[in-house]
């Protein structure tokens, strides 16, 4: 037996051999020598292992002690059985795995040298541990002989992620013993495995640390096998648990946060009750939405009333939704089909469920003329606040011609409410909408309609990093291939100090796929969101700009074109306008500006 870690960090004892299914075992190539460097021999039979298992994506950054699997990588690209992406920064190497995974939803590898460079995934490490998506981290390693006497770029690799990953597997140096392809397979199946959570409800990241010993890599050129063996094994099977039946009860409110999916809508829809849905929760949509939502949790007549919340996803985006579920007179029940934490603000909580589903009385109930007011009051009172928001208002265009006013109205400066609007009604369900973790994804939830729509966020640990490199994996896993899952195009819409923070991102190298993305960034010169904290009404204005607005006066035109986008500036509303409905075929970045 050998020892491993789980995500809580408590030691788990596992087999030398796990199970595989006659597929893992199955040749894709023809058989050769050993290539003299038992490194570059290991790194193709890993991941051999992962391609059996469907991985699509590599993304690597540059290192001397990772060169094995690096070439064997690129290798990989050349006979079509891998997608190879490579990025300097593991940074933004790291997070462009995690939009690979969120929009092919299967891992990604990522590749890196021994050091700091494994410290640099730790960012996108620990936004797909909290938010359950799938990865596998490759990092490169110093042999046993090596550590602990101050060799270079050598530190303590095992571990270093701490209960963030599933598993985490000090894996020694290859030595080209007979039976090590074996092992490797095996490797290459628990690592699968745990990231994608099969058997255990709980995704996320996979640590294999990877010793190298000299030499580092050898020549290689691999021949496919003659048999076709390239045919992939099909995903690891989804835990399905039965869902648990509500019953109609008390007056109930469904909240969807992000990653809650579609059937938080369904639920609200067959069970009649009012869906409070934030923009990034895949559930913005349907008769039963409550848009205000925020509003109407504060109003006696509304948010007083409510007796039981069933919540899906991880919300994040107000705080009236966690003071409902500290209300010692509402019962709350947290839907999660996947994951090892649960949402439980102040430890209040006390029925978790995999799956619920309406039962035949509450479906019954819905139909009663009381059920139908109870979610009608809520539906018509949002609308309500929404039509009384005159944001958005202009005058609209006559049968002939543009009036004063409304051409006035076009060329008016354009403002968070306007640019909120806009991106939501340019987007499509055939394109992808991001959102950074800023004051617009905000504005959106305030008020943007019901739309089916693809949206992403990162809400895990709801950080502004590696937005930029998200957004691409996400363009680049959905516009891929020859059956790409989407025709549209991705747009990220984001704040300017969101942008800069992962600004390396945009670099792309030559001959990758540059894919039909709009990056939008509202420029109001710094970090806005912080004036709307309450330490903007007791601190100094000065130190208030000094350390939370962070201004800034960077020429985004200029970064556009250092690392080869497109560039267009919608200052007005009719400039907004053709920006979003412009045919984009390439990385463009567009900069509006917004007013403090």
């Amino acid at each position: 037996m050998r020892v491993t870690s789980r995500a809580d960090g408590m030691p788990e004892a596992i087999p030398e051999t796990a199970p595989t299914s006659s597929l893992d075992r199955a040749a894709l190539f023809e058989e050769s020598a050993p290539s003299g460097s038992p490194a570059t021999d290991f790194s193709v039979a890993l991941l051999a292992g992962f391609v059996r298992h469907g991985v699509r994506d590599v993304v690597l950054s540059p290192g001397s002690r990772s060169q094995a699997l690096a070439l064997a990588a690129a290798e990989f690209e050349r006979l079509g059985l891998l997608r190879l992406h490579v990025r300097i920064d593991e940074r933004c190497a790291g997070f462009l795995a995690l939009g690979l995974a969120i929009e092919s939803r299967q891992p990604a590898l990522v590749v890196c040298t021994s050091g700091t460079a494994v410290a640099n995934l730790h960012p996108a490490v620990l936004e797909a541990h909290h938010a359950g998506v799938p990865m596998v981290l490759l990092t490169a390693d110093r042999p046993a002989e090596l550590r602990g006497i101050r060799s270079n770029q050598t530190t303590v690799q095992p571990g270093i992620f701490a209960g963030a990953v599933r598993i985490c597997e000090d894996v020694p140096a290859p030595d080209g013993a007979p039976g090590e392809a074996d092992m490797v397979a095996d490797l290459a199946h628990r690592a699968y495995e745990s990231a994608t959570g099969a058997g255990t409800r709980n995704p996320g990241p996979a640590q294999l640390n990877l010793a190298f010993r000299e030499p580092l890599s050898a020549a290689l050129t691999l021949t496919p096998a003659a048999d076709g063996a390239a045919e992939r094994a099909d995903a690891a099977a989804t835990v399905v648990d039965p869902p648990a039946l509500l019953g109609p009860g008390p007056r109930t409110v469904i909240v969807a946060g992000a990653g809650a999916g579609p059937g938080a809508e369904e639920l609200a829809r067959t069970a009649g009750w009012p869906l409070l849905a934030e923009v990034s929760s895949g559930a913005r949509f349907g008769p039963n939405l409550v848009v205000a939502y925020r509003e109407l949790l504060g109003e006696a007549e509304f948010g007083g009333q409510v007796q039981r919340v069933i919540v899906f996803g991880h919300p994040t985006l107000s705080r009236e939704v966690p003071a409902l579920v500290l209300r010692e007179d509402v019962e709350t029940i947290v839907v999660a089909p996947t994951g090892a934490e649960w949402y439980n603000p102040g430890h209040r909580v006390r029925r978790f469920e995999r799956a619920v589903a309406a039962g035949a009385d509450t479906v019954a109930a819905a139909g009663t003329r009381e059920a139908r007011a109870w979610a009608g009051r809520w539906v018509m009172a949002s609308r309500a606040i929404l039509a009384a928001d005159t944001r958005l208002d202009a005058p609209a265009f006559g049968a002939h011609g543009m009036s004063r006013a409304e051409f006035a109205a076009m060329k008016a400066p354009v403002t968070r409410a306007i640019l909120a609007d806009a991106v939501w009604r340019a987007s499509w369900p055939h394109d992808r909408l991001v959102l950074g973790a800023s004051r617009l994804i905000r504005e959106l939830d305030t008020r943007v309609t019901g739309k089916k729509i693809p949206v992403h966020a990162n809400r895990g640990l709801a950080g502004i990093d590696g937005t930029v490199a998200t957004a691409l994996g996400i363009a680049v896993a959905s516009q891929a291939g020859p059956e790409p899952r989407s025709t549209g195009t991705t747009r990220l819409l984001v704040g300017d100090i969101t942008l800069l923070h992962d600004a390396g991102s945009m670099l792309i190298a030559p001959g990758e796929v540059r894919p039909r993305l709009q990056l939008i960034v509202g420029n109001d010169g710094g970090g806005t969101i912080f004036d709307g904290l309450e330490v903007a009404g007791t601190a100094a204005a000065s130190a208030i700009d000094r350390v939370l607005f962070t201004p800034q006066q960077v020429d985004l035109e200029a970064l556009a074109t250092a690392y080869g986008w497109d560039y267009q500036r919608a200052a007005t509303r009719s400039t907004l306008e053709s920006a979003l409905t412009a045919p984009v075929t390439r990385p463009t970045l567009v900069e509006v500006p917004l007013a403090r």
